[in-house]
C-alpha cells in the first residue's frame, strides 16, 4: 500500500497529538498531564488562579509546597520569584484566608544560614519538577536537590547533598507559638506549630515528628528574633526552629520522614508509622502516583489538542484537593478528629478548608456525580460541625471564618440528600441545621455563619439596603435560593407545612427586581429602591460583582426571572448585553480597583466576569431561553481562551476547585446550573471522546463527532442511539451509563431542541408548591 505524504502526515499527527489515553495497552500516567504550577503566576493586584503547587494526596490532611515568600504571607509561592526559603507543610485554601499549622524544612551547605531571608536559595523552573505526587527543586546556592513525596498525613523528603564538611537541614516551626526538641539518639526532631489565621480553639496545635536516616553531628536551635542557641536541643517561644548538621559525601542522600497530627504527639508518630513506616522514598512516591492516577483516571478524555488534555487534568487535580480531610485514624483503627470548633477529640469524619459560596456551584455537584461515597463522608463531617459548634460552616479553615456571604451550606446538603449521598443517621441533624440557619439570628459565631440580616429577611422578604448590612441584595438572592433548597428537602421528608413556607420564600428574589432596568437592585427598608443606582457598581449591594452579574442568581426559578424581564426575547437581550458592552465598571465602593474587576476588564469579554463565581453559570441560561447555540459559542470561547495549563492559566481566583470544576464539567459538555435539581444543562463538549467511570460500576461515554476549533456548534445529539432533543440531561441519564453522542458543526442548528419542552424546565415554583 502506497501512502501519500498527506496520509503519512495525518497519521503522525494523530499519534503525536493524541496521548493515547484509550489506545494504550496499559493505563496511562495521568499525572504526567498535570501542571501543578497552573495559576501560580499571581499577586494581590491580579490573580491568574492564586494557587500554589500542592504536593498532596487527593483531599489529604497535609499538603507540601515550595515557599518563595516570607513566613505568613498568603502568596507563599509566586511563579516569578527567584528564591526558595523552604518546603512548607501547608493547609492554606486561599491567600485571602491564609495558612495555619505550617512549618518547613530547608537544606543549606557551607556557612550556616537559618534566617529565612538569608537562607533563601536561587532556583530555576528549569530545574524544578512539580507534580501532584512529587516535587523536586535544585537549590543552586547550596548545590542540593530537594525532593518530597506525600501521604495523607505524612511525607518523605530526599536531600541529595554535595561533598561538604558543613551540611545542614533546618526545621522552621514558624511564628505565633512553636516548640522544637531534637532527639539525637533517635535521629528525630519533634515539636509543634500553632500558627493560624483564626478559626481555632485555644488548645490548637499541629504536632510534628521528623525522622532522619543519618546521625546528627551538630544540633542548634533558634528562638524569637532569629537568636541562635548553639549546641541546643530544645526551644519553645513565639518562633523557634531546629538545626541539625553533618558531613556529607558527593551525591549523598539523606532521607527525612515527616508526619503531623492535630491530636497529639503520639498520634503524629502513629501517622508516621502507619503511612510511611519502613517504606523508601521511591515506594512512597510510587504509591502517591498510583493514587492520583486512580482518581484522575476516573475520567478519560481524548482529543486532538494536547494542551486541552493537560488543562483538563490540571483542573481535575485542583477539584480533588479540597475539602481537606481533617480526621485521623487512632490506635484502635477508629476514625477520630480534633474539633476545630470545641477543641475536643471526637469520633467520626471532619473536613475543612472550603468556601461554600464558591464550591456549591460545581465542586459539590461533581462529587455527587463522581464521588458519592466521599460526599457521604463530607456530609457526616458537616453534621459533626453542627453538633460541635451549633452551626453549619460557610467558610471553614479550619473552624468558622468570617468570609463571604450567603447560606450555601443548604444547597450542598440538599443536593447530596436528594441524590442519595447522605448517611441516614445524618439526615435529621442536617435538616435541623439548615432550618436553624434560616430562623435564628442570635449566637452566630461569625457574621458569615447562618444568615446575616435574617430577621429583616424573614419579616420583609429581603435584607434592606439602608440598615448597615453590606451586600444586602446578594444576600437576599442567595437566601431565596437556599430557601428553595430547604423546601425541597422538607418536601422529600414529608414536612409539607415547612416546604410550603420555604417555596413561598424562594420567590423573594422578585422583591429586588426593578422592571425599569430589568435588573436586581438594593431596596430600602421603606420599600423604595436604592438611589442612585449604577448597574456597573461593584460591591455595595452585591458581593464581588455588580447588578449585571448578580441579577442571574435566581438558580431556583430561571423561568420566573425570564417572565419578569418580559419573556425569552428580552431575557436573551439582557444576556447578550453583558457580552457586547464594554468592560466598564464603578469601583467607588472599594475605593480602588480590586483584582476581580481588573480580571474582568482585561479578557475582552465585555462585562462577563468569569474570574469570579457569581456569573459562572450565566452562559448556560441561553439554553433556558431557547437559544442554546449562543451558549455553545460562549462556552467554547471561555474554555479555550480563559484556561490553560500554564502559570497564568486562570482568569481569576481558582477558589477550592470551583473555577476548575466549571472547566471539567463544561469541557465534558454539560453543567449543573442549579444544584438541588437532577439537571445538567448542555453546552459544547471540548473533547472528541470522554468516558466517566462511575462509582456504581457504570460508564458514561461522551462522543463529539467532527469536533474542532471551528465546529463548536451542536448539529444533533443522541443518547444510546436515540435522538436527544433536550438541552439538558438528568442525573439518572448519566448514572445509568450509556453513550451521549454529539454531531458538531461550524454553523448553529437553531432547530435542534427548539421545542419549548426541550429547554431546562427551570423549577416551576408553582408546581413545586403543589
Amino acid at each position: 500500500m502506497k501512502l501519500s505524504f498527506k496520509s503519512i502526515f495525518c497519521i503522525c499527527l494523530v499519534l503525536w497529538v493524541k496521548p493515547g489515553l484509550f489506545a494504550q495497552d496499559k493505563e496511562p500516567s495521568y499525572v504526567d498531564y498535570v501542571n501543578t504550577l497552573m495559576g501560580t503566576d499571581s499577586e494581590y493586584e491580579l490573580s491568574h488562579g492564586n494557587t500554589y503547587p500542592a504536593v498532596a494526596m487527593p483531599w489529604g490532611m497535609n499538603f507540601w509546597t515550595p515557599q518563595t515568600n516570607k513566613m505568613g504571607d498568603g502568596w507563599g509561592y509566586k511563579y516569578d520569584d527567584h528564591k526558595i526559603r523552604g518546603i512548607k507543610q501547608t493547609h492554606q485554601p486561599s491567600p485571602w484566608i491564609n495558612d495555619y499549622a505550617a512549618f518547613s524544612l530547608m537544606a543549606v551547605t557551607g556557612e550556616l544560614k537559618f534566617n529565612e531571608e538569608e537562607r533563601a536559595s536561587w532556583f530555576s523552573h528549569k530545574a524544578e519538577t512539580a507534580k501532584p505526587h512529587y516535587y523536586s527543586v535544585y537549590l543552586a546556592d547550596y548545590d542540593v536537590e530537594v525532593e518530597v513525596a506525600p501521604t495523607e498525613r505524612a511525607s518523605i523528603f530526599r536531600f541529595t547533598f554535595p561533598k561538604s564538611d558543613s551540611s545542614y537541614i533546618l526545621l522552621d516551626a514558624f511564628f505565633k507559638g512553636s516548640m522544637v526538641k531534637i532527639l539525637p539518639e533517635e535521629r528525630k526532631i519533634i515539636g509543634y506549630a500553632r500558627n493560624n489565621s483564626g478559626g481555632v480553639p485555644d488548645n490548637f496545635h499541629n504536632y510534628f515528628v521528623a525522622e532522619f536516616d543519618k546521625d546528627f553531628e551538630i544540633t542548634h536551635t533558634w528562638e524569637d528574633n532569629w537568636k541562635l542557641n548553639k549546641n541546643s536541643t530544645e526551644a519553645e517561644a513565639e518562633h523557634v526552629g531546629a538545626i541539625i548538621g553533618f558531613k556529607t559525601e558527593k551525591d549523598e542522600e539523606v532521607n527525612v520522614k515527616v508526619a503531623s497530627s492535630f491530636i497529639s504527639p503520639e498520634q503524629a508518630q502513629l501517622n508516621l508509622g502507619r503511612e510511611i513506616g519502613d517504606r523508601s522514598f521511591e515506594e512512597i512516591k510510587s504509591k502517591a502516583k498510583n493514587a492520583w492516577n486512580s482518581e484522575l483516571g476516573r475520567i478519560k478524555v481524548e482529543g486532538k489538542n494536547t494542551d486541552h488534555i493537560e488543562t483538563f487534568y490540571s483542573s481535575l487535580y485542583r477539584v480533588l484537593l479540597f475539602p481537606r480531610k481533617f480526621y485521623e485514624i487512632n490506635e484502635e483503627d477508629e476514625i477520630v478528629h480534633y474539633s476545630p470548633y470545641n477543641g475536643e477529640v471526637l469520633p467520626g469524619y471532619m473536613f475543612t478548608d472550603n468556601g461554600f459560596w464558591d464550591t456549591f456551584r460545581a465542586v459539590f455537584p461533581f462529587f455527587n456525580l463522581m464521588y458519592p461515597e466521599m460526599n457521604k463522608q463530607i456530609m457526616e463531617g458537616l453534621a459533626n460541625t453542627y453538633k460541635e459548634s451549633g452551626w453549619l460552616p460557610e467558610w471553614a479553615s479550619p473552624g468558622h471564618r468570617n468570609s463571604m456571604i450567603g447560606s450555601n451550606s443548604a444547597p450542598i446538603v440538599v443536593d447530596a440528600f436528594l441524590k442519595g449521598n447522605m448517611y441516614e443517621k445524618d439526615v435529621d441533624v442536617l435538616f435541623e441545621a439548615v432550618l436553624k440557619n434560616a430562623n435564628v439570628e442570635e449566637g452566630r459565631p461569625e457574621s458569615s455563619v447562618g444568615r446575616e440580616g435574617i430577621d429583616y429577611y424573614n419579616e420583609m422578604g429581603y435584607v434592606p439596603y439602608d440598615v448597615d448590612i453590606n451586600e444586602n441584595a446578594a444576600r437576599t438572592l442567595e437566601y431565596a435560593y437556599a430557601d428553595w433548597a430547604i423546601a425541597k428537602i422538607a418536601d422529600k421528608l414529608g414536612k409539607k407545612k415547612v416546604a410550603k413556607r420555604f417555596y413561598k420564600q424562594a420567590e423573594n428574589y422578585k422583591k429586588l427586581f426593578d422592571p425599569s432596568t430589568n435588573l436586581m437592585r438594593g431596596k430600602n427598608e421603606d420599600g423604595s429602591f436604592q438611589k442612585p443606582f449604577d448597574p456597573l457598581k461593584w460591591g455595595d449591594a452585591f458581593t464581588e460583582g455588580n447588578s449585571l452579574h448578580y441579577t442571574w442568581s435566581v438558580f431556583q426559578d430561571v423561568n420566573g426571572l425570564m417572565d419578569l424581564m418580559g419573556g425569552r426575547e428580552e431575557f436573551t437581550k439582557m444576556l447578550d448585553t453583558v457580552f457586547t458592552m464594554p468592560p466598564d465598571f464603578d469601583d467607588s465602593y472599594y475605593g480602588f480597583t480590586i483584582h476581580e474587576i481588573r480580571e474582568m476588564q482585561i479578557v475582552n469579554m465585555g462585562n462577563y466576569a468569569h474570574g469570579n463565581q457569581p456569573i459562572q453559570h450565566m452562559i448556560y441560561l441561553y439554553d433556558y431561553a431557547g437559544e442554546p447555540w449562543k451558549a455553545q459559542k460562549r462556552i467554547r470561547e471561555v474554555l479555550t481562551k480563559l484556561y490553560s495549563a500554564t502559570p497564568d492559566g486562570y482568569s481569576g481566583d481558582e477558589d477550592n476547585g470551583q473555577t476548575s470544576a466549571w472547566y471539567v464539567f463544561s469541557s465534558l459538555g454539560f453543567y449543573p446550573v442549579t444544584p438541588g435539581t437532577d439537571q445538567y444543562v448542555i453546552g459544547s463538549p471540548l473533547f472528541d471522546r470522554a468516558v466517566l467511570q462511575l462509582q456504581n460500576g457504570n460508564e458514561f461515554e461522551v462522543i463529539a463527532e467532527d469536533n474542532s476549533e471551528e465546529n463548536f456548534y451542536i448539529e444533533s445529539v443522541s443518547l444510546d442511539g436515540k435522538d436527544w432533543n433536550k438541552t439538558y440531561l438528568k442525573y439518572g441519564d448519566i448514572m445509568d451509563g450509556g453513550t451521549l453522542k454529539f454531531e458538531m458543526s461550524d454553523e448553529p442548528n437553531k432547530e435542534w431542541a427548539s421545542d419549548k419542552d426541550a429547554v431546562p424546565y427551570s423549577l416551576s415554583l408553582e408546581s413545586d408548591k403543589n
